[in-house]
C-alpha cells in the first residue's frame, strides 16, 4: 500500500537526489596536477552518504592541504558509474565504493584494482528494509518473494540481506535496482514492497514519508562486514606514489576523528548530504575503521564466494596501498 505522502518529504527527497546527480560526463581530466598554490590536485567521485564521510571531514579540516593534496570531489549516484571514467583518467579515485563490484571487476581482469583506505563498515541500522507504515509485511519472514529496492543487483545490499536472511531461515525476496534519492517514491507508489535503504536516505524516508523498519540491515552476518573503500588503480600508484600514500594518510586520520567523534560527522552530513541537522542527529552512523584490515576483508571475500559473486578467491592483502 502507499505511503501517506508528505509535500515536505517529497521536497527533501528530491533534494536528496539532486544532491548525488552524475556530474561526471564532460569533466575535465582528472589527471593530477598542480594547482596555483603548488598542491596536487585530485579528482575524487563520491556518493552522498554517510560512507563518505571521511573524505569531506579530510577536505574541510586541512587534512588532504596538509599532505599537499588539493581535493576535487565529483558526487555521483553510483560508485560504478565513476568507474569508467577512472579508468580514462577522469577521475583519480572512488569514494563510497561498494566493494562488492570492484572485487568482481578485480577478478574479471577489468580493473586493476587498489584500496587506498577503508571507508565504513557495517554498524546496526546504517541500513534498514523500510515498508509503508501500513504494509502487510510484519517480520523478515513476508519478504519472501516480495519486491524489495536495491542500488545495485548482486551487490553489498542484496549479498548482507540474503545472508540475513538465510540466517534466520527466512525465505529470500526479489530485487528491483532502484536508485537511493529514487527509493522513497518507489515505495510510495507501490513499486517495491519494501526498500533496503542506506543513510541518510533510510532516515529520511523513515521521517517524511512515514516508513517503518521491517529488519535491521546491519544485524546478524551482516554486522561489522566492511561495506566500502578509496579505491583506485594501479597504474595511480605507480605513477603517483606519494599522492597516494598522503590521501591515504589523510582518509585514516578524518577515519580516526569520525571514530571518536561522532558529532564531526554529524556536523558535516548536512554540508554534502543534503539532510537538516536535526536530521543528522537521528542518522545511525557506519563504523569507520581507521586502518584497513586484510583479514575484515577476507570475511566478505567468503560471503561473496560463498553466494556465487565471486568464482574464485581473492587476496586483499597485495590490494591495499601502504
Amino acid at each position: 500500500m502507499a505511503l501517506r505522502r508528505s509535500r515536505p518529504g517529497t521536497q527533501r527527497l528530491a533534494a536528496l537526489a539532486a544532491s548525488a546527480a552524475l556530474v561526471l560526463v564532460g569533466c575535465d581530466s582528472g589527471s593530477p596536477s598542480a594547482s596555483a598554490d603548488g598542491r596536487q590536485q585530485l579528482t575524487v567521485a563520491a556518493l552522498p552518504l554517510t560512507d563518505s564521510a571521511a573524505l569531506y571531514l579530510a577536505r574541510d579540516r586541512g587534512l588532504f592541504a596538509k599532505e599537499g593534496l588539493d581535493v576535487r570531489i565529483q558526487p555521483v549516484q553510483q560508485s560504478i558509474q565513476a568507474l569508467p571514467a577512472l579508468l580514462k583518467g577522469q577521475v583519480n579515485v572512488i569514494a563510497s565504493a561498494n566493494y562488492v563490484t570492484y572485487f568482481q571487476a578485480y577478478e574479471k581482469g577489468t580493473l586493476d584494482l587498489r584500496i587506498l583506505a577503508e571507508g565504513v563498515r557495517i554498524a546496526p541500522h546504517m541500513m534498514d528494509v523500510l515498508v509503508p507504515r501500513d504494509s502487510a509485511l510484519k517480520s523478515p519472514a513476508d519478504l519472501a518473494g516480495k519486491k524489495v529496492a536495491v542500488a545495485v543487483l548482486n551487490n553489498i545490499q542484496s549479498l548482507t540481506l540474503d545472508a540475513i536472511l538465510d540466517a534466520r531461515g527466512a525465505g529470500r525476496p526479489v530485487y528491483r535496482q532502484i536508485l537511493f534519492p529514487q527509493m522513497g517514491p518507489a515505495l510510495e507508489r507501490g513499486q517495491v514492497d519494501a526498500a533496503h535503504a542506506v543513510e541518510p536516505f533510510d532516515t529520511a524516508i523513515q521521517g517524511e514519508l512515514g516508513a517503518r523498519v521491517l529488519l535491521d540491515g546491519g544485524s546478524g552476518p551482516a554486522r561489522g562486514l566492511p561495506a566500502s573503500g578509496y579505491i583506485t588503480t594501479g597504474d595511480f600508484v605507480k605513477k603517483h606514489p606519494k599522492a597516494a600514500e598522503g590521501f591515504r594518510r589523510a582518509v585514516e586520520a578524518a577515519s580516526e576523528l569520525a571514530a571518536r567523534d561522532p558529532g564531526a560527522v554529524r556536523a558535516e552530513l548536512p554540508k554534502y548530504a543534503k539532510v537538516s541537522a536535526d536530521q543528522a542527529r537521528s542518522i545511525h552512523l557506519p563504523g569507520y575503521p581507521v586502518t584497513a584490515d586484510p583479514a575484515a576483508l577476507r570475511r566478505l571475500v567468503r560471503l561473496m564466494r560463498t553466494e556465487g559473486l565471486l568464482k574464485k578467491d581473492v587476496d586483499p592483502a597485495p590490494l591495499l596501498v601502504k
